[in-house]
């Protein structure tokens, strides 16, 4: 599977390789074509004037081979196009995956976004505070907050001290423990139980 989809990755350089092949053998299956139908009309008018029976017979061996060369490249072509049809709709299911996963992903990220803004509300912080705790959460220093909301850092440190205060937390890694410590290790079920027993 990882190889297919690596393989899909790389679908344009080898979509246009593709498209010189198909170009080639549309020539190639043209000529041949050509080729037996002037062999036909050439043993349709050998047959009506006597020549001889070895002559017809190379004739017809020509036509014969070109036949079957055009059967072998009208397969090739037909196999192809449905080798291609199956990596476009595996490569579109692969899309469609990824897709719905990153919605899924973007549902969680907005619950999870919605359910530390109500903690927060919950604390009182203020605005500036939120932002800065939001910022803090997201693993900006204190310089990087303070260049982002266009402020002091001496202003951003004040600002963070109030968020661990009003949430009776120790500092930046107790805050990130409070809302984080749950998702970034999946809990076995012996903890899940021992938690939940009296």
């Amino acid at each position: 599977m990882r190889a297919h989809v690596a393989d899909t990755l790389h679908a344009p350089a080898t979509n246009r390789q593709r498209i010189v092949n198909n170009r080639e053998r549309l020539v190639l299956a043209a000529t041949l074509l050509v080729t037996c139908a002037l062999v036909g009309i050439d043993l349709f008018n050998d047959s009506g004037e006597g020549v001889a029976g070895w002559h017809v017979s190379v004739e017809a061996l020509a036509g014969l081979t070109s036949l079957v060369g055009l059967f072998y490249l009208l397969r090739g072509a037909f196999v192809l196009r449905r080798r291609l049809d199956e990596e476009i709709a595996t490569t579109t299911e692969i899309r469609r995956e990824a897709e719905r996963w990153r919605a899924e992903a973007r549902r969680h990220v907005e619950g999870l976004s919605q359910a530390i803004d109500q903690q927060l509300i919950a604390w009182q912080l203020t605005d500036a505070e939120k932002q800065v705790a939001f910022l803090l959460l997201k693993g900006l220093g204190l310089k990087e907050i303070a260049r982002a909301r266009d402020t002091s850092e001496k202003t951003v440190r004040a600002q963070s001290t109030a968020v661990y205060a009003k949430a009776k937390l120790s500092g930046r890694s107790e805050l990130a423990a409070f809302f984080l410590e749950d998702l970034l290790v999946p809990r076995a079920p012996e903890a899940l139980t021992s938690r939940s027993a009296p």
